[in-house]
């Protein structure tokens, strides 16, 4: 069965890419325009179970669902290049029109000027806007308009829809659009990237479940173990194997941070381990699962461990993990080790280092998903996964939210404890 790829920008990029689209058969296209780009993340939204991945049609739309936290599944913008701007340089010189004045948006700067530059454009009085995570449709209005009073430029090349029917009202402007071979080429690239990530959704995905000797068979755990959507079966030894898939366990656990029967079993046994092996085979998943619940019987009386190859362990503690608090510290108050507070929450010990490094940084401000993405130079879906581990782990502790100049839904502050 093909895929199904949603496609969200302004009605008529959207007809675009779908019509090119088509053309190349290598998906089924979900249209799902907007009339202003404040609409984004409800178009997103209606295709949570529609799509099983998103193509915009520019770095803006791509940029608020990004910034809103909505991007649950693979998503790539098509991208406005040299080449999209060398075509419309071409035909305004056709048409009579001075190049070397004008004012450009949301492109690079080294990008324009290289492009002006190959063509023998002058580039002195080209003024450029990039774009940046939380400009503004008025944002880029008052750029063009401001370089038409004061640097006198003569023409506005604008990459935003609603910017251009502001400007088309009050100076000459010109509206880029992707070219077809960004289409196409992006179009491609995305369902590589979505098969290959349903491929890794559907690794084998088995857990062993592991309770105090002699407490028999738990009538419940079939309706815990449930939400993972597998079966369950009887090892030789006594204990239980849950069988399932990657995705589900990703979601399941949210994101690896979380085993939601834990806590319901160590409070029926007294103890409770449970391990995950995530593998290619049916036999490398079942090798991962018992050296996760081996390892999770190290961690303490009630733990979860997820294995996976080349050696990742990621260590999962109950929601409420007896005996430690805020701070950080272990049964009796006294501090946890850096070593092993990096193998409870999952990260490397040096990402923990660099997060103590932030938290001190900033102090009373809070740590956000955005910062720490800066920070550690990674994706903010990355980093959110890492602050939600951190807070099932008892270190990190969420106190509000604040908008940091971004539009969107504002970014949740954490108090981070190391």
């Amino acid at each position: 069965m093909p895929l199904t790829v949603g496609v969200i920008g302004p009605e008529d990029l959207v007809h675009k890419v779908v019509a090119v689209g088509d053309r190349a058969g290598t998906a089924r296209l979900l249209p799902l325009p907007y009339r202003h780009e404040d609409e984004t993340t409800e178009r997103v939204a209606a295709a949570r179970s529609r799509a099983d991945a998103l193509l915009f049609t520019g770095v803006v739309p791509h940029s608020l669902a990004d910034a809103a936290g909505v991007l649950d599944r693979p998503a790539m913008y098509v991208p406005y290049n040299g080449a999209t701007l060398l075509r419309v340089l071409v035909e305004l010189l056709r048409l009579g029109h001075d190049v070397s004045r004008a004012s450009i948006d949301t492109l690079r700067e080294d990008e324009v000027l290289e492009t002006m530059t190959e063509a023998k454009l002058p580039t002195d009085r080209v003024r450029v806007l990039p774009y940046r995570p939380g400009l503004t449709s008025q944002d880029i209005v008052d750029f063009h308009l401001d370089a038409r009073d004061t640097k006198k430029t003569r023409v506005a090349i604008t990459c935003l829809g609603s910017a251009f029917q502001v400007l088309d009202q009050h100076t000459h402007a010109v509206r880029l659009a992707p070219s077809r071979h960004s289409i196409l080429a992006t179009l491609q690239a995305l369902v590589l990237a979505t098969a290959g990530r349903h491929s890794g959704d559907a690794q084998v995905a088995l857990g062993i479940v592991d309770l105090p000797p002699g407490t028999g068979a738990d009538a419940r755990l079939p309706d815990d173990i449930r939400v993972l959507g597998g079966s369950l079966a009887e090892l030789p030894d006594g204990r239980r194997l849950v069988v399932t898939t990657r995705g589900v366990l990703e979601t399941a656990t949210e994101q690896f941070t979380r085993i939601p029967f834990l806590d319901a079993l160590a409070s029926r046994h007294g103890c409770a381990h449970v391990g995950f092996g995530v593998g290619r085979t049916a036999a490398e998943a079942e090798a991962l699962a018992r050296r996760a619940v081996n390892r999770a019987r190290s961690l303490g009386p009630a733990a979860g461990v997820v294995s996976m190859v080349d050696d990742v362990d990621i260590v999962i503690a109950p929601d409420a993990p007896t005996g430690t608090d805020p701070a950080g510290t272990g049964p009796t108050g006294t501090p946890e080790s850096p070593a092993l507070l990096a193998r409870r929450v999952g990260v490397h010990p040096q990402t923990l280092d660099r997060l103590r490094e932030l938290a001190a940084a900033d102090g009373d401000a809070g740590v956000t998903a955005h910062r720490l993405a800066e920070h550690l130079s990674v994706q903010q879906r990355t980093a959110r996964r890492i602050l939600k581990r951190l807070e099932r782990a008892g270190v990190a502790v969420p106190t509000g939210s604040r908008q940091e100049g971004r539009t969107g839904r504002p970014p949740i502050v954490y108090r981070v404890h190391l």
